[in-house]
């Protein structure tokens, strides 16, 4: 996705306004997840893509809920959710919506799980927000407002060397690629101080926007699980790319402090 220009629409008390709807309904939504999990028990799941790629009922209630309350504050706006929402826009703004990323974790009771929420002028990144309500963590960004943690400004990691970058990264749901992914980790591991893997884009790119990893990077990824991170990484300072262009599937996204970026987007390529 290009910054593009946002014309007549850049009054900035646009972009907060719709910040503050965006963490008010990620903050919403996952919370309302997080009261249905209570149990400290293996939730009953379905199955996607693979027999490894889950959602439950409470991704699919939680998206509901976000698509009600836009319909009822928002209704001239589109919608692409991950649990099947597509709502045409007729403002120009699209909201992208993951009401849990993270959904193997939500499954097994693990705390890297959360509500994932951005809204869209074409190709431009207008506002996003990560709610982890197990970790009581609300990350938020507005484009050229800056990033924040729980109310608190976010700046990156300015790490000057990949030979000593804590990076993240994730694995794909598809049995073939990933085998590949883990081939690249076993080629980049030396490369670099230690790999750390969440089961969360979503909460990745908000730790690179956090500096509490130098980097990040993924193969494979959908524009619900990236779009709010990216506007937060990007607003705490951090350098995004994420390939193909206006994609919506399989993207390739990667994230780091800006100094190591060039370093370690040659070293995944390499992979």
């Amino acid at each position: 996705m290009h910054q593009t220009d946002l014309g007549d629409h850049s009054d900035p008390a646009d972009v907060n306004d719709l910040r503050t709807l965006c963490t008010d309904l990620a903050v919403s939504a996952a919370s309302r997840a997080a009261d249905g999990r209570a149990q400290p028990v293996r939730l009953e799941a379905e199955t996607k893509s693979s027999v490894t790629d889950l959602v439950t009922e409470f991704d699919r209630a939680a998206e509901n809920y976000i698509r009600e309350r836009l319909l009822s504050e928002r209704p001239r706006d589109g919608v692409v959710g991950e649990e099947g929402v597509d709502v045409p826009n007729t403002s120009g703004l699209t909201w992208i919506v993951d009401p849990i990323d993270g959904t193997t974790n939500f499954v097994f009771g693990l705390p890297a799980w959360g509500c994932s929420i951005a809204v869209t002028r074409g190709d431009t990144i207008l506002a996003g927000a990560v709610h982890l309500p197990a970790l009581r963590e609300t990350y938020s960004a507005a484009l050229g407002k800056g990033a924040s943690l729980n109310g608190n400004n976010l700046t990156s990691s300015q790490s000057t060397s990949l030979h000593t970058a804590l990076v993240a990264t994730g694995f794909a749901y598809d049995s073939q690629r990933r085998s590949q992914q883990g081939a690249l980790v076993a080629n980049l591991l030396p490369q670099i101080r230690d790999i750390r893997r969440s089961g969360s884009a979503a909460y990745d790119l908000c730790c690179v926007a956090a500096g509490t990893v130098d980097a990040y990077y993924e193969h494979g990824l959908s524009i619900w699980d990236i779009a709010a991170g990216v506007l937060i990484a990007r607003e705490a300072g951090a350098k995004v790319e994420f390939t193909p262009d206006s994609a919506t599937t399989n993207i390739t996204v990667v994230a780091s402090a800006s100094p190591i970026f060039e370093s370690l987007r040659s070293a995944i390529s390499a992979g």
